[in-house]
């Protein structure tokens, strides 16, 4: 089959993807040449009365839970829609910041609609690509071509909205869903015709081979490292070097723009204080950060041989000097009980607090092979069969998010027991968030515009509307 693009983008009711929710879904498939392919899809999908939504977010995007209750689809209509239709075999998934942000919340999405929670983005040619990476990566390297937004103050920044409306593309409504797909198409066709070599050297580091072929522990070598985890005054790009083994088969880089000799001597509780430091630690004055971070092989990074910096004054723009670069590297080099100690560290890290939420397990381990035909069945079953249906799980997770996925979708196959079940579950969700709710909503208020208050209204009718009922 040919390959496609679908550029994607989502508006959702938070900015956590284990807590928060799809409420848009717009997106338009295209040929490699940005051809529309089809007509575009926006569509909204319905709020559950078990969520709050941020007061924050939905000031920005303008959607009320109403709005989706009254014209959006059920999540369990609309994860059949994006399997079959949406991300199909050799789509390559595409949006702006998509892979941190967006693809998170498919992937929780379709864990509660009993969907493969991974194969949308590899499986049968399918793959997954950021325009932002993209963004950042030419900003940095090859500019020319392009007009460059900068805030008010004078900082580099790479804001959908202001890229757009500085090189003249049409985005007529910011964080509106559909709006800004077309906005990220008309942005990847401008680099394409710019800096086209760039362009297609990025979109063939979707495969994660081709990373590996220069970013590995075997043959260690400098690259060029372009990351949202870096410095926005050198264009969120350095040079950095392989370190050591990280998790899942990653790996480990170390930043070399900066001198490694004083980590050098530091034993395991030195380092381990710096890199579990807390946020509020981390802003101290006089902190100093250790410069690793973890490259994810599967997450289309921007990565490039050391070579292009050798163009177009490539070493001036991220202020850098190969003679740094080279004396940092034998540091390291010379060191290797640095990167033996961070390695230790990283396996022996103590796990995140597991959630009592199914809904929020979905990286607490894999579905088994048997499990799996068990969720088949579950997804392919109708509304009549769903009343009666039972399997036997032999994951732990999968029993009480059957009882979710059925209240949410097909509440009038829920038993007395199963009612009183979920709606203890639910009122204990909504009783947890509603504090901070009704806090965010009181602060939005003071300071609203009239179509925000407006927002706020629906919002203060939808809470009580899903408040749970007290007793006398």
């Amino acid at each position: 089959m040919t390959k496609t693009f679908f550029f994607y983008d989502l508006e959702t009711s938070g900015l956590s993807a284990r807590d928060d929710r799809i409420m848009q879904f717009a997106g338009q498939r295209t040929d490699l040449d940005f051809n529309p392919i089809g007509d575009p899809v926006n569509e909204l999908i319905r709020l559950s009365d078990d969520t709050l939504p941020s007061p924050e977010a939905l000031c920005v995007t303008g959607i009320t839970p109403q709005s989706t209750i009254a014209d959006g689809y059920s999540e369990a209509e609309f994860a059949r829609i994006m399997v079959n239709d949406i991300f199909t075999p050799d789509t390559i998934a595409v949006g702006f910041n998509n892979i941190r942000f967006d693809d998170e919340f498919i992937r929780h999405f379709l864990w509660r609609n009993f969907y493969d929670p991974y194969e949308w983005a590899w499986k049968d040619g399918r793959s997954r690509w950021d325009i932002l990476d993209v963004v950042r990566m030419t900003r940095a390297l090859r500019p020319d071509g392009i007009e460059w937004p900068v805030t008010e103050d004078g900082k580099a920044t790479n804001r959908l909205e202001l890229l757009t409306k500085l090189n003249g593309v049409d985005h007529y409504k910011a964080h509106d869903a559909l709006s800004d797909v077309m906005a990220t198409i008309e942005v990847a066709k401008l680099i394409q015709a710019r800096q086209p070599q760039l362009f297609s050297y990025l979109l063939k580091l979707r495969d994660k081979r081709e990373v590996m072929g220069l970013v590995n522990l075997d043959d260690k070598r400098p690259f060029v490292y372009t990351s949202g985890r870096y410095d926005a005054e050198h264009d969120k790009t350095t040079v950095a070097f392989p370190l050591t083994a990280g998790r899942n088969g990653n790996v480990v880089v170390y930043d070399l723009r900066y001198d490694p000799s004083s980590f050098i001597d530091m034993d395991q509780k030195q380092l381990a204080d710096i890199m579990f430091a807390s946020w509020e630690e981390r802003k101290a004055e006089g902190f100093q950060k250790l410069p690793v971070k973890e490259l994810q092989y599967n997450r289309a990074p921007a990565v490039a041989p050391l070579g292009v910096l050798e163009q177009e004054r490539g070493w001036d723009r991220i202020h850098l000097d190969l003679e740094a670069i080279e004396r940092h590297k034998k540091l390291l080099l010379a060191a290797p009980q640095l990167a033996e100690n961070i390695r230790t560290l990283l396996e022996g890290r103590p796990e995140f607090k597991k959630s009592p939420d199914p809904e929020a397990q979905l990286y607490d381990g894999f579905v088994g092979d048997k499990d799996k035909i068990r969720i088949e069945s579950v997804r392919n079953a109708n509304e009549r069969e769903l009343a009666d249906f039972h399997p036997s799980f032999d994951d732990e997770r999968l029993p009480p998010l059957l009882l979710h996925y059925k209240a949410r979708n097909y509440p009038t196959t829920l038993s007395e027991g199963e009612v009183t079940e979920w709606e203890a579950w639910r009122s204990m969700r909504i009783a947890a968030k509603l504090p901070l709710f009704m806090k965010s909503l009181t602060k939005m208020a003071q300071t609203a515009s009239d179509d925000q208050q407006f927002i706020l209204q629906e919002l203060q009718l939808w809470a009580e509307s899903i408040a749970p009922a007290v007793d006398d």
